[in-house]
């Protein structure tokens, strides 16, 4: 296999000009993006394991699922509404194709009662849960402070780090040393976009989470891993739903191009595997070069 300019290997921007409502589907996105379905090899790395992931109908959350199925998983996806169930199948076929089970449930996150379903849900069909991947994300991009709705705040709190804490600490009881817990976090938590303001603060908040919340569980002698993934702009539908100007976007990285979902599918992988059995607390920056020190 040849080696390859990582700048030169999905599309470059200028994209064409594209606008989809919240919360966004794949099949409006204008390049298409990539979850693997065609490229991602697995190798067992994960057999025989159980895994959840919230927002797993599409884009970051989507290249996860087909990833996990890929190296032995059974998963359970969590997204939000009737809007993204299409995608959620779609999910949900890739998992299948590789004979693992998988389950899907619509729903509202910021619901810690609703958060307690998804955790009963896993127990239920999978006996136990090895590893928790809470991924789903809200934004929105507001040019300045006074544009921000206070509602629009605390719907971003509510559900961007709440229901990492109800799902935590619901599925604690069922996760056996050994297992994982894995939070999507940003580059966004080290170099704050200015146009997503609460946003990145509840990327901070989550750093902060995963941080503290690994040392609680294994102080407390759990054997169980809590680690985050750091993504920088990645082509999922959040972007043309949320975001000025998407034809242009990743343009500002040092590879000139924004990451495609399986470029960062892999670190989940990895963090959920046992080759990360002696890291717990990181995080893995995923963003095409912005520096996240």
């Amino acid at each position: 296999m040849k080696n390859e300019n990582p700048a030169d290997k999905y599309p470059v921007p200028p994209f064409p000009k594209q606008e989809q409502s919240t919360p966004g589907t794949e099949a409006e996105l204008s390049p298409l993006a990539d979850h693997g379905e065609k490229s991602y090899r697995g190798s067992g790395k994960l057999n025989g394991k159980k895994a959840i992931i919230t927002g797993g109908d599409s884009g970051i959350g989507k290249a996860v699922a087909i990833a996990f199925a890929r190296e032995g998983a059974d998963v359970l996806i969590s997204y939000l509404d009737d809007s993204e169930t299409v995608d959620a199948e779609d999910t949900a076929e890739y998992i299948k194709a590789e004979g693992k089970k998988a389950i899907l449930i619509k729903g509202d996150i910021r619901s810690e009662a609703h958060c307690k379903e998804i955790i009963n849900l896993a127990v239920e069909n999978f006996g136990q849960i090895d590893i928790l991947v809470n991924n789903a994300a809200f934004q929105m991009a507001r040019e300045s402070l006074g544009e921000i709705p206070s509602e629009e705040w605390v719907k971003t709190f509510e559900t961007n780090i709440h229901p990492m804490f109800y799902l935590s600490k619901a599925a604690e009881p069922h996760m056996k040393p050994g297992s994982s817990i894995i939070n999507t976090t940003s580059v966004n938590a080290y170099s704050p976009t200015p146009l997503l303001l609460p946003y990145a603060a509840t990327k901070g908040a989550i750093q902060n989470f995963t941080a503290n919340l690994s040392q609680i569980l294994l102080e407390a002698g759990k054997g169980i891993r809590v680690n985050a993934v750091a993504p920088g702009p990645i082509w999922t539908p959040l972007i043309p739903s949320t975001m000025p100007e998407p034809e242009n976007f990743g343009k500002d990285t040092p590879m000139g191009r924004p990451g495609q979902p399986v470029e960062v599918a892999h670190a989940y992988v990895f963090l959920a595997s046992d080759d990360a059995s002696y890291v717990s607390g990181a995080t893995l920056p995923v963003t095409g070069g912005r520096i996240t020190i």
